[in-house]
């Protein structure tokens, strides 16, 4: 163990030093004898042709320039470009590491600290500089000429629009079609009931979702899935939903290396992460040799070539790291290129064989930030009223990827996933003047952003060290001063979150008022990691439109009772008017806690609404402090009561209007004795829960003590890999007959309110037909 880790630290060190040259120094303007130099990149405009038009997708909802005739040139000089910047500091890069390795001191620690491959790190870099240069018959060069071949590219002609509406996009409504048919007969082996009795309108909508919670979430959420995969319930499953490892997840089951099997992943993960993500040697090889050098150096290149504004910050690296890792399988030789790419996961989707994956991101809206920055500038001070108003209105914005668009409920707008990465005014994308727009932003860049718990804020990170130097001398001023910052600590990110260009610049007068003035004025969006605002990603899944019966929830978090992320739902629900969502699900907590929530649900916009779940959510946190320590003798199965949870616990909603602003909350947990609880007519949204706790059937595996499942442990051995699975699948094990139960009554319940209305459906035909033509017996 001492040495792992060891290993790993200097792993980071030597990495470390190489992206600080590249992400931190200063610019580097490239002249005319710099042997980057390159042709000057062309102005985009928008598309105006016959041809383009007829390409649109997503017609209704769709915006486009009324000022067709206006060229719209987004760039600057050549020496501008970002692609000059980024490619000139490997020069930089190599002469550093070079001159420390050749200096005395490092001749004389050499062969006593520095491992054997830190002393071909130069040799690395150094082809890896020349492969990165746009010279001709390099590595960059073909990549970027590749990027401008519409037969390898064929979305790079075609005409984006922004689709704003409320509804599902067209392609997602064709999916849920298809699907229907396959979820019908996934229900009837999975219930054990003739097929032919399951009348396609009573088969539930199934969501399926993973918390975050890095590799733990991914190990633990892949054996998960594939238990109930095998209990045939995933087949039933209409959506599934991921946070950050969840993300990952869901990436490796739509990609070229598993063939649709979560045994496979867990296969492959064994084989791929029991290296560190940076390791240099497996990371660096990968990097200059073909043909994973292509693979995984394609999206940074196209990124940064052909958009001079972008940058390459620690999310690229992070995401070039993962992809690394887990997109690259055993066979080098067989990286697939297809795998690289969000919206050719429409392939697996196409006959509606397989749910329909959603990840998911968040932006950070602090308008304060503005106000101080104005304020400054004038001499001004900030009043207090206006830090109280950017206190209730710095909030996270979601936005939900998949296969189809790009999407944020805030804004009731969205794009196609394969214009992601290009820019948009008025609603329209953009173009060079030879008719082309940039190739779809890769995976691994999306990777990095699903998963970037690091762009968190300062007030997170005090979040993590605070149970650690909770015991040292002085910590109790220390922790109050902190404390008494919380507030700006808040808004803090000391790492830039990854950013992709806005997609709503123009937009001022289309989208709704509630939208900050921000939305319309950055160039881009600054995208982070969901688990920020919450752990598991049920907001996308409480779209009225996609209309879930049931949501099944793996919970891997690391902090599940502290943080209570199904609570976090309620005032969200209320303020969004969506009714049947199970009001109070959760770890039981202290009966204001909810009403805290409910009251926020209140605020007149969204924005305050989250401002004031958050301070609720502070006030949870605090209560619950005490309680971190408690383990499994608190988890009782299969007879819970209410002072804690077991491994499997369902709540049903209630469709009914709360008849004040002061009853308690309507729902409860349904015991596995009170399935009729189910079958109510008013019943309304159903959640499974099942959250990763510590199983006697599975001994010496504790989520909360493990020292190998820290949210930040980038090392599993295939022995821990197996103890995670099985843990998981235990967990499964132990409510795998109450689920189907579960799944059974809203069948039911659902058919019985089917022939309901038939019934009166007929009845109202009959008593029509009758005023219409009298009684011929009377």
């Amino acid at each position: 163990m001492f040495l792992r880790s060891a290993h790993k630290r200097i792993s980071f060190v030597v990495l470390g030093s190489a992206a600080a040259v590249l992400l931190h120094d200063p610019p580097i303007r490239s002249d005319s004898s710099s042997k980057t130099r390159w042709p000057a990149t062309r102005p985009l405009i928008a598309s105006r042709s016959q041809e383009d038009k007829k390409q649109e997708h997503g017609d209704e909802g769709s915006i486009t320039a009324d000022n067709e005739d206006e060229e719209v040139s987004l760039f600057g000089d050549e020496d501008s470009a970002a692609w000059a910047t980024f490619s000139s500091r490997f020069a930089t890069m190599r002469d550093s590491i070079t001159s420390f390795h050749w200096s005395g001191l490092a001749d004389k620690i050499a062969d006593q600290i520095l491992p054997a491959w830190a002393q071909i790190l130069p040799d690395y870099v150094a082809k890896l500089q020349r492969e990165m240069e746009m010279a001709p018959g390099s590595l960059a060069e073909e990549i970027w000429q590749d990027a401008q071949d519409p037969d390898l590219h064929p979305n790079i002609k075609w005409n984006a629009t922004v689709r704003i509406s409320r509804d599902l996009c067209p392609d997602e409504l064709a999916f849920i079609s298809r699907r229907k048919e396959y979820t019908r007969r996934a229900l009837a082996r999975y219930l054990e009931v003739p097929e032919a009795e399951v009348h396609p309108q009573d088969v539930p909508t199934i969501a399926m979702c993973g918390s975050g919670g890095g590799l733990r979430a991914l190990v633990a959420g892949t054996a998960s899935f594939l238990s109930s995969q095998e209990a045939g319930l995933f087949d039933c499953a209409t959506y599934t939903a991921g946070v950050s490892g969840s993300c990952w997840l869901q990436t490796l089951y739509f990609s070229s290396i598993n063939g649709r099997r979560h045994g496979n992943i867990i296969e492959h993960l064994k084989r791929r992460i029991g290296v560190h993500i940076a390791y240099p040697p497996s990371f660096l090889e990968l990097l200059t040799r073909a043909p994973t050098n292509k693979y995984l150096l394609s999206g940074p290149i196209e990124k940064l070539k052909g958009d001079p504004d972008a940058e390459f910050g620690l999310v690229d690296v992070y995401g070039i790291l993962l992809s690394s890792r887990l997109l690259v399988p055993r066979d080098e030789l067989s990286v697939n290129n297809k795998d690289l790419k969000l919206s050719n996961q429409r392939s697996f989707l196409a006959e509606g064989a397989h749910p329909l994956p959603i990840y998911c991101a968040v932006r950070h809206e602090i308008p304060i930030e503005e106000e101080k920055t104005k304020g400054e500038k004038r001499g001004d001070k900030v009043s207090e009223a206006t830090k109280e108003k950017a206190k209730k209105e710095a909030w996270f914005q979601w936005f939900e990827f998949t296969p189809y668009e790009l999407f944020c409920e805030e804004w009731d707008a969205g794009i196609p996933s394969w214009s992601i990465g290009r820019r948009f005014t008025e609603g329209r994308g953009l173009f060079n003047e030879r008719g082309l727009a940039l190739p779809e932003l890769g995976i691994p860049f999306m990777m990095g952003i699903w998963g970037s718990a690091f762009c968190a804020t300062l007030a997170h990170y005090y979040k993590e060290v605070r149970p650690v130097i909770k015991g040292l001398t002085g910590f109790g001023g220390i922790d109050g001063i902190i404390e008494e910052k919380n507030e700006d600590l808040s808004k803090l990110h000391p790492i830039q979150p990854g950013a992709i260009p806005n997609y709503a610049l123009g937009l001022e007068n289309l989208l709704p008022p509630t939208c900050p003035e921000s939305v319309f004025k950055d160039k881009y969006l600054e995208l982070m990691d969901a688990g920020m605002s919450n752990n598991l990603p049920l907001y996308p899944l409480l779209r009225k439109s996609r209309d879930v019966d049931i949501i099944v929830c793996f919970d891997a978090s690391a902090d599940i009772k502290q943080e209570n992320w199904l609570s976090a739902v309620d005032g969200y629900a209320k303020q969004r008017g969506i009714k049947g969502w199970p009001i109070g699900a959760g770890w039981p907590k202290e009966k204001d806690e909810t009403k805290g929530e409910l009251d926020a649900a209140d605020a007149a916009t969204a924005q305050e609404a989250a401002g004031k779940i958050a301070d609720a959510r502070e006030m949870q946190r605090e209560k619950s402090d005490n309680a971190t320590q408690e383990t499994i003798e608190n988890i009782k199965s299969p007879n819970q009561n209410d002072t804690d949870l077991g491994y499997c616990n369902v709540w049903v909603g209630t469709t009914m209007e709360r008849q004040s602003e002061t009853e308690s909350p309507p729902s409860k947990r349904v015991e596995q004795d009170a399935d009729w609880k189910l079958l109510e007519p008013d019943a309304g949204m159903t959640v499974i829960y099942f959250p990763f706790l510590p199983n006697p059937k599975v001994e010496g595996v504790d989520p909360n003590i493990s020292p190998y499942l820290s949210t930040w442990n980038f090392i599993y051995t295939p022995e821990e890999i197996d103890s995670v699975v099985a843990l998981a699948r235990a967990n499964f094990e132990a409510g795998k007959d109450q689920t189907k139960r579960t799944v059974r009554a809203v069948y039911e319940r659902k058919k019985a309110r089917r022939i309901e209305a038939e019934e009166k459906e007929r009845s109202r035909r009959w008593w029509k037909q009758l005023r219409e033509h009298g009684d011929h017996f009377q």
